[in-house]
């Protein structure tokens, strides 16, 4: 009788990717490679071989590139936003401090992930999708401003001035341009350090008339 010889069954087969795995590969890649080109130069081709997938596959998580970057868009301005967060009654212990927290922290996320932020700045002018989101992301900030600037009014902390609702929009729309032309070289422009907190100064002696 010959000893029988160890039972060691099928090989098991190596773990397919799950589709969130899949969409995730696309969104990495994406990111990735707008490190070192723009936008216009990226194919559905380069996100569906970065993901390791096949163009039918992407077809399967998205419309589109521009679906894509949407997204990635969308996920980096949902962190500034929840940066720039914050109750009103933080700004009446220490206002100066509050300003200037919520405006460095609303711009470190959009710093650090830069390429995606210009691509999906410079795609507000070709696609409405993303432009719509752009603008409502936009118009939520000046609204908290507002109601910010309006909570630090009823308190007698700042003076009526201009309706607050206008000094929000003009704020904001600063930041969006003074940060970018930062970010990008622009002349002329304030190197990003000074930037931020050339923005904070405006905000509060614009908001209170002089620093709190």
């Amino acid at each position: 009788m010959t000893a029988g010889h160890p039972h060691t069954g099928r090989a098991r087969r190596a773990t397919r990717p799950s589709g969130d795995d899949r969409e995730l590969a696309i969104l990495s890649t994406l990111e990735r490679l707008l490190a070192d080109r723009v936008f216009s130069d990226i194919s559905v081709d380069d996100l569906a071989k970065g993901a390791g997938i096949s163009r039918p596959t992407f077809y399967f998580y998205f419309s589109s590139k521009d679906a894509v970057l949407l997204t990635v868009f969308e996920r980096v301005l949902a962190e500034a936003d929840a940066a720039f967060g914050g109750d009103v009654t933080d700004y009446s212990v220490d206002p100066t401090s509050a300003w200037r927290s919520g405006i460095f922290g609303f711009f470190e996320p959009l710093r650090e992930n830069l390429p995606v932020v210009l691509a999906g700045v410079a795609a507000t002018s070709t696609n409405a999708e993303i432009r719509e989101m752009w603008s409502r992301f936009m118009q939520n900030w000046v609204d908290r401003t507002a109601a910010v600037i309006t909570a630090e009014r009823a308190r007698g902390a700042a003076p009526e001035t201009v309706p607050a609702q206008d000094l929000a929009a003009a704020l904001n729309l600063m930041n969006e341009r003074t940060m970018f032309a930062s970010y990008t070289g622009q002349t002329p422009a304030i190197a990003e350090d000074a930037a931020l907190d050339t923005l904070a100064h405006i905000w509060i002696t614009s908001i209170y008339g002089r620093a709190p």
